[in-house]
């Protein structure tokens, strides 16, 4: 049922023909690059890349800061395959992914059909400038999550006027977006449902990036003045942004309804 703007999914999909209409074969289910990790920590990427395969993705490759290289190749070996690909970029002393890595993620980039940011990239400075060239000079689909998203947490944030973007954000983090860069939009942890969904209704229809985070116990989706709300028990920020990468990048012509579709599809597959 949708009002106003607000469109409300139960335990039933609302846009059920996107499932039926979904690629049956891997062939034609697309391809994700997934990039995440620094010395310390590949969680992030490598949950990702399981949630993908379960969301029916077609074939994953993984960036990761070659400062990960002996130690995760024992883990992705046993996956490594037709449908899953591991590569490594430059990294700095500490092990976060350089400047330099530009070049090798923009390949990697023009190879898929969408680009997730999955986190556990630390802080870094090299990053940062990796990052925010990334964005500017990649044109595709990129969906920002994690830690990932802190990067761009600024004033005049330049996520937030880029076409074909997508930030899965915790609550928090939306509330500090917000904050810097629409100051008169107050989210507020109090705030009900509707007054929530008012707000983003109101934000994204003046910014290009579509938005998913979690507030009482629902996943939102909000995009171009639509906003969706699906009730969950919990929400795992990691396996959330691979569904809705996947779901995104097989129906890029429509990012709302695709979205939604994933969500119900997240919690689907964790009840």
């Amino acid at each position: 049922m949708e009002t106003t703007g607000w469109l409300k999914q139960t335990n039933k999909p609302v846009f059920e023909d996107l499932l039926w209409s979904r690629p049956q074969n891997r062939r034609r289910a697309g391809k994700l690059l997934i990039v995440g990790g620094h010395a310390h920590a590949f969680v992030a990427p490598a949950a990702a890349s399981a949630a993908a395969t379960k969301a029916g993705i077609g074939t994953t490759r993984v960036l990761l800061p070659n400062s990960l290289e002996k130690l995760t190749k024992p883990h992705f070996s046993y996956f490594q395959g037709g449908t899953l690909q591991v590569e490594f970029g430059v990294s700095t002393p500490n092990g976060s992914f350089g400047r330099q890595a530009l070049d090798q993620l923009l390949e990697s980039a023009s190879w898929a059909d969408g680009v997730l940011l999955a986190g556990d990239l630390g802080h870094n400075s090299e990053t940062a400038i990796l990052l925010d060239n990334f964005i500017r000079k990649f044109t595709g689909q990129i969906t920002c999550a994690g830690d990932a998203l802190d990067y761009f947490l600024e004033a005049s944030s330049p996520i937030l006027e880029r076409e074909n973007s997508l930030i899965i954000a915790e609550f928090s983090q939306l509330q500090k977006l917000a904050k810097l860069n629409k100051p008169e939009l107050t989210l507020k942890n109090s705030m009900n449902l509707y007054e929530l969904v008012q707000a983003l209704n109101v934000w994204t229809e003046v910014i290009k990036v579509s938005v998913i985070t979690f507030h009482q116990d629902h996943i939102l989706v909000s995009y171009n003045a639509r906003t969706s709300t699906t009730a969950v028990v919990d929400a795992n920020i990691g396996r959330l942004s691979a569904f809705a990468a996947v779901w995104w990048l097989q129906q890029p012509d429509k990012p709302f309804e695709a979205l939604t579709s994933a969500i119900w599809d997240y919690t689907k597959t964790s009840r």
